[in-house]
């Protein structure tokens, strides 16, 4: 299977300014993703979409592929996931590369584990689905602000954990790897269709950075990673 793996990382960002490149454990955190990118064998080019030159640099010396910045207008505040995908199909096939999936890797979810990547291309080729998506278990309780209000569980019985059976189980859409089949993405625009896997992920690698607060934390959990590697 041809794989590209897509690395979207503009150059705006209103919560955390120039997010992509902010110390996390040692590197900016755009590095994690890509260097979790670069050692996944399925992975033939390993391309970070942007606008932003800066960006563009430091990704090449990480080892990315920047072979064109991303057109202004697929680098908006509003704009989706899904054209940029599409804009990074419609490059590489000009230059004579035509995958047969797509794998999405968000940079604000820096934190997979070794041989994530490769174990959730092993699933999506041995399942034959179309579109796979990384998620991780949530144990939440949820309430809607209704009148009255109501919940997503039964509060008169409240239910141990433990005892959830497992096609009872909710599980959290944690944003760090999809996987679409090509010619999906193409014809529906969308990086979910066809037949859809679900990639289990632990909470520890479930966390998207979205404020300083994430920042902190993942920065704890890989710096604690790295100090176990190292020792």
């Amino acid at each position: 299977m041809k794989l590209l793996a897509v690395i979207p990382a503009r150059g705006g960002s209103k919560g955390i300014p120039r997010k992509n490149l902010v110390p996390v454990a040692g590197k900016p955190l755009l590095v994690w993703t890509i260097e979790h990118a670069l050692a996944c064998h399925a992975v033939a080019h390993a391309f970070v979409s942007t606008d932003d030159q800066e960006i563009a640099d430091v990704a090449r010396r990480a080892g990315a592929e920047v072979p064109v910045l991303r057109p202004a207008e697929l680098a908006q505040d509003a704009t989706a996931t899904e054209p940029v995908l599409l804009h990074a199909v419609q490059t590489y096939r000009q230059r004579g590369f035509d995958p047969d999936a797509v794998m999405l890797l968000q940079p604000t979810s820096p934190v997979r584990s070794a041989g994530a990547l490769d174990r959730a291309v092993e699933q999506f080729a041995r399942e034959r689905t179309d579109s796979l998506l990384s998620v991780c278990e949530s144990h939440a309780f949820f309430w809607r602000k209704s009148a009255p209000p109501t919940a997503s569980y039964d509060y008169l019985n409240r239910p141990r954990r433990q005892d959830i059976r497992a096609e009872d189980r909710w599980y959290r859409e944690n944003g760090s790897i999809y996987i679409t089949r090509t010619d999906v993405l193409m014809r529906t625009g969308n990086r979910l269709g066809g037949r859809i896997a679900l990639f289990e992920m632990s909470e520890a690698e479930s966390y998207e950075v979205d404020s300083p607060t994430d920042l902190l934390i993942v920065d704890a959990i890989l710096s604690a990673q790295c100090k176990r590697t190292q020792s």
